[in-house]
């Protein structure tokens, strides 16, 4: 029987731990039914059940029914007579028990002595333990993705310990700090909750305060707009600790969405920017036209001009001299934030290099018209100058848009998409024949970087192993696959000479 003080401490402990009572109570049963076992030489099984209310308990006996055909005899756990039965031996004891039933008898109980007090110690901080990591993860799992705040606990060289109140504790981890940025113990401090790892030694709760989403979090705190939906941030791109951009919108037309998030003399976006050790943050208006977006992101810095170009998802934009700098930032700052924000690569220049590459171009699709069709100079000049690029173009654009060009009759124009079309299928049959037994070699599809259809297009110009890529230079590469610029040419030369470097340091004496 347990007496009134063990009774009590059951109560006391669950308020101390803050853990339920029945987990106090099932802790106490697990330590009797331990300390009974103890007691025995053979392997048997106990199970206590104490009555909470008189303090009284009692001890049964235990036998799981089993299919010993199921159990593995080189398994660690073979069949244990003493604590299982097999289905005909438990239909000896009760018909009605089946497999995973359980057969109970009474059996002598155990006092509550010293050596079952220390077990049951035990048995509750265990399960203390267990209900505390439990109890983090379900308050904060749901948070992954939030702001959370929490006061420093301990720095070290590789990371911050936060304490968030509730026995609960999160990491910051000096890879997710703002550069430059420290803490003092007692600091309090705001952080985006990353992801919560659920670890046997209890869970741990990973922070980070440089990612582009912390940027977003703090303007929902700060700008009530946001929250309620009327503003919505549509992209965002950090550079933590020196400067960010965000894109921001509104479907009412009465509100100013920069505006709004700036705040009045700054004050909202200098209360976001405080947040982040000073970060500054540059607030643009998003435009579901990219040219437009990309000129918003592109502030302060004024646009002259861009050219887009679709299919390698780019655009080349032009400033003035005097400008290029506070375009390109500080290290390529400006240009970098502006790309991520609107997810397409841009290439700045001068307002006299995007000329000159205008007319580079000009001269190029001129000289491919005069080859291609057959035509004077003039007459691919025209082309060009109405904006046809391919010889594609000329085949299957609509006849009226080519008619309505001045100088061009009926005539001209079915010879010219006659002879556009001539030169397609001879290309598309001399492609044919060059790509006939040029099959790209396993190693170089398998390449990292590679993908079936470029490396056909290496095979059709003759490379079709990783040893023949590696033996090219850069611009032979750009020739031969079209659309492929410097920096991915020599990624994938690179690539493909990374074992001759490996066999270059096998090959080197100790």
């Amino acid at each position: 029987m347990l007496t009134k003080d063990i009774l009590g401490a059951v109560d006391s402990v669950s308020n101390e731990k803050g853990v339920p009572k029945e987990v106090v109570c099932d802790a106490i049963e697990v330590a009797l039914a331990t300390a009974t076992k103890k007691r025995r030489r053979d392997d048997a099984e106990f199970r206590v059940s104490i009555d909470w209310e008189t303090g009284d308990y009692e001890t049964f006996r235990t036998w799981l029914v089993v299919d010993p055909a199921e159990i593995d005899e080189d398994e660690e756990l073979p069949f244990n007579p003493d604590a299982q039965l097999t289905p005909d031996e438990a239909k000896e004891k009760d018909p009605s028990l089946g497999i995973g039933d359980v057969w109970e008898e009474p059996a002598e109980s155990v006092a509550f002595g010293r050596i079952v007090a220390q077990t049951a110690r035990q048995v509750i901080l265990q399960k203390v333990r267990e209900a505390e990591r439990e109890q983090v993860i379900r308050e904060y799992l749901p948070k992954v993705g939030e702001l959370v705040s929490g006061i420093v606990k301990k720095t070290s060289r590789d990371s911050v310990i936060v304490d968030l109140g509730n026995n609960a504790e999160a990491v910051l981890l000096r890879e997710h700090l703002i550069p430059r940025e420290t803490f003092r113990i007692g600091d309090r401090m705001r952080a985006f909750l990353l992801e919560v790892l659920p670890e046997a030694r209890g869970p741990q709760i990973i922070l980070t305060r440089t990612l582009p989403a912390m940027l977003v979090e703090l303007f929902k705190l700060e700008v009530p707009e946001i929250a309620e939906d009327v503003i919505e941030i549509r992209g965002s791109a950090r550079d933590p600790g020196s400067r960010a951009k965000i894109a921001v919108t509104t479907n009412d037309g009465r509100i100013d969405a920069v505006g709004a998030c700036v705040g009045m003399r700054g004050s909202r976006v200098q209360a976001v920017s405080g947040e982040l050790a000073g970060e500054r943050v540059d607030v643009v208006l998003w435009d579901e036209n990219p040219a437009q977006l990309v000129i918003n992101a592109m502030s302060p810095a004024e646009v002259a001009s861009i050219v887009m170009d679709e299919d390698a998802h780019s655009m080349d934009i032009a400033v003035a001299e005097d400008n290029l700098a506070q375009a390109i930032g500080r290290g390529g700052q400006n240009v970098r934030l502006a790309s991520e924000l609107t997810g397409w690569k841009l290439n700045i220049m001068t307002e006299d290099e995007a000329t000159q590459k205008q007319q580079d171009e000009a001269q190029q699709y001129v000289a491919n018209f005069m080859t291609a069709l057959s035509v004077d100079e003039d007459v691919a000049a025209v082309l060009v100058e109405e904006g046809f690029t391919t010889v594609e173009e000329v085949a299957y654009v609509p006849i009226d848009e080519l008619s309505a060009i001045d100088g061009f009759d009926e005539e001209i124009v079915n010879e010219l998409r006659q002879r556009a079309k001539d030169s397609m299928l001879t290309r598309a049959i001399a492609s044919e024949e060059q790509r006939d037994g040029q099959e790209p070699q396993e190693d170089l599809l398998a390449m990292q970087g590679m993908t079936d259809e470029l490396a056909r297009t290496m095979a059709a110009g003759g490379i079709t192993s990783m040893e023949s890529l590696a033996e090219l230079a850069i611009p032979e590469l750009i020739e031969i696959v079209e659309g492929l610029d410097e920096d991915e040419a020599a990624e994938l030369i690179m690539t493909a000479r990374a074992p001759w470097f490996e066999e270059a340091e096998v090959g080197e004496p100790d």
